[in-house]
Parts: C-alpha cells; sequence; structure tokens
C-alpha cells in the first residue's frame, strides 16, 4: 500500500508542476485534463502526509523519551499519536478504492410497476414522489421524460433524469425490485397485499462514451397521450427510439418539441446501452467479486416498505428503518450511507484476500 502511495504523491508533485507551467496553461484542454487529475488524488496525497507527519512524531517522542525531564511529555505525545495511526491507515485504504468513473455523473431513472396491478402503480408513484423529495433535499433538477400514468395517479412507468452533483453515486444502489406490503386504499376487507415496483438507475451517458451508428436507429413518431388515452398535445411531438441491433426501446413524450423529445430519448438509450456494455465488462473480470449491496440488478429483491409495521428494511445489509414517513418524503442519506459503507468495506475486504 504504502509503495502505492509514494507514486501517487510523486505524480501529485509532478502535477503541481505541470499546472502551474505557462506553457500548459496556454493549452487550455491539456491544463483541464491534469487539474482533474490532481483534484482526484489532492484528498489521497493530504491524508498521506497526515499519515507520516504523525508516524514522524511518534519517531521523535520515542527518542526524546530517553530524556528523563521530557519522558512524561513524550510518553503522552507517543501513545497519542500511536492512536492516531490505525485510524489514519483505515482512511487512506478507502482513499485508494478505485472510484466508480460514473459517480459524479447526472442519472436517468427508471420506475416500473410490477406484481399488484394498480396498487403496483401507485406504488411506483409512491417510489417517483420519495426520489422527487430527496432531489429537492440535494438541489438537484429532476426531469420527467415519460410516463404512462394510471387514472387513479400511479403510473405503470415513469422515467426522468436527475441532474446533479454526484447523483449517481447517491441513487446508483436504488437499482433493484422494491417491495410493498400495505392494506390497498381499494380494498375493503383490510388485508395485507403485497406488490412490487423495479428500479433501474442508470448514469448519463456522452457521446463520445458509446458510439451508436445513427443507421442503428428507427425513429417513430407519435401523439403524447395522459392517463385515461387523454391528449395532452394535437402533434406527433413524442418520440419512440428503436435500436435495430438489440431490440431496446426508448420514448420520450414529455416536451412539446418533436426535436427535444428526440434528444432526451436518445440519452435515455445511450444510457440503457452503456449499461448492458458496463455489466459485460464487469462480468469479465475474474478476480471481481460481487459486491455485499448486490449486483443492482433488476431481478433482485433489495427492498422492503412494510406499512402495518412502519418499517423499511434493506435485505442487501440486513437494516430497518422505522421512520415511515420520514423515509418516504426523502430522507434517504442515512440508508445511502449505510450502503455506501458496506459497498466500501466489500471491497476492501477484496483488496486483502
Amino acid at each position: 500500500m504504502f509503495q502505492k502511495l509514494d507514486a501517487v504523491e510523486k505524480r501529485y508533485d509532478e502535477l503541481t508542476k505541470l499546472i502551474s507551467d505557462p506553457e500548459v496553461i496556454s493549452n487550455h484542454t491539456e491544463w483541464q485534463k491534469y487539474m482533474k487529475e490532481h483534484a482526484e488524488i489532492k484528498d489521497i496525497v493530504e491524508k498521506y502526509r497526515e499519515y507520516k507527519k504523525v508516524e514522524h512524531d511518534m519517531e521523535e517522542a520515542k527518542e526524546m523519551m530517553d530524556d528523563k525531564e521530557l519522558k512524561d511529555l513524550a510518553e503522552a505525545d507517543y501513545y497519542e499519536a500511536k492512536e492516531k495511526l490505525p485510524k489514519l491507515e483505515e482512511e487512506l485504504k478507502i482513499l485508494l478504492i478505485p472510484k466508480d468513473k460514473d459517480d459524479d455523473k447526472n442519472i436517468i431513472c427508471e420506475i416500473r410497476a410490477g406484481a399488484g396491478g394498480e396498487e403496483a402503480a401507485l406504488f411506483a408513484g409512491t417510489l417517483f414522489r420519495m426520489y422527487n423529495m430527496y432531489a429537492e433535499r440535494k438541489h438537484w433538477k429532476l426531469e420527467i421524460l415519460n410516463e404512462n400514468a394510471t387514472e387513479l395517479g400511479g403510473y405503470k412507468e415513469i422515467s426522468f433524469m436527475i441532474t446533479g452533483k454526484g447523483a449517481y453515486s447517491r441513487l446508483k444502489f436504488e437499482s433493484g425490485v422494491h417491495r410493498v406490503q400495505r392494506v390497498p386504499e381499494t380494498e375493503s376487507s383490510g388485508r395485507i397485499h403485497t406488490s412490487t415496483a423495479t428500479v433501474a438507475v442508470l448514469p448519463v451517458v456522452e457521446d463520445v462514451e458509446i458510439d451508436i451508428n445513427p443507421a442503428d436507429i428507427k425513429m417513430e413518431v407519435f401523439r403524447a397521450s395522459g392517463a385515461g388515452g387523454q391528449h395532452v398535445n394535437k402533434t406527433s411531438s413524442a418520440v419512440r427510439l428503436i435500436h435495430i441491433p438489440t431490440g431496446m426501446v426508448a420514448e420520450c413524450q414529455t416536451e412539446r418539441s418533436q426535436l427535444q423529445n428526440r434528444e432526451y430519448a436518445m440519452k435515455l438509450l445511450r444510457s440503457r446501452l452503456y449499461e448492458v456494455e458496463k455489466r459485460k465488462q464487469d462480468s469479465e473480470l475474474a478476480n471481481e467479486r460481487k459486491s455485499q449491496i448486490g449486483s443492482g440488478d433488476r431481478s433482485e429483491k433489495i427492498r422492503t416498505y412494510n406499512y402495518p409495521q412502519g418499517r423499511i428494511t434493506d435485505h442487501r445489509i440486513g437494516y430497518s428503518i422505522y421512520q415511515m414517513e420520514d423515509f418516504l418524503n426523502g430522507n434517504l442519506d442515512d440508508m445511502i450511507d449505510r450502503l455506501t459503507a458496506a459497498d466500501r468495506a466489500e471491497k476492501l475486504q477484496g483488496d486483502e484476500e
């Protein structure tokens, strides 16, 4: 580990010189590239330098312990430094975990009603409201791309884009099957029903990250419609894109302009194709372990929302929250922090084996 840290520190010093070099500054693209790399390793280097200082202080205090007059003071400094080192070492290990290159990206989220009919559609609506409120707490922008609403105010499916710093890093563990157990409003006998909704969180990717041949795209236009088939506009501005090689379909009908709808549908299609490619690459890495928090597979049940008990349980980490209303109002950070910590712990364990 320390050999790696020495190399990172050496690179940091090189980058510090480069970003101050007038010749590099004059080439804006090159300067930006070096600035980005410099910023990415800054925290590691600062923490490593803190570790080395504490280690040096400990050695210095050890030498001073031979002096009778300074022995008590030196001993206190020595043990204080010695206590700090293991914590700093753990922090360094976490900082050295390779960062997910998609963490800083915006996201496209798709929610689909699963088993449970109208109750599943209402639950999909509850999840959408929850993510919408979480985005508001984070001061992120949310735009609906496509929606298929039901008469009772639920959604058979809804897709939306969230734009904001670190959106993917915070929401990537939401992918999977969410299960609800509650008494539906339409149920007169008071029986508890179990329904599901599927969530997929995809990073928004740029054109350069995934190459799509325009000849492979078939475009269809149609009239956008709301719940119950009521037309929300009278022109064929809604867009459906079909990726011929994979059969993958992406739709957008929320914008008035056909051009804007096509642009958003293309973002959605690109993100879906990127996710497929990313999963394929991950599975090809033989030494990559499956994370404790799950593969994010949409067929995997990740969380249960039990209304009678006021309990939300995440099955991947075995953690339950009993503030149901607070959670559904977008207070997700406690759960997300624990999922992130579990993912880090699993990666650390994988590195040590």
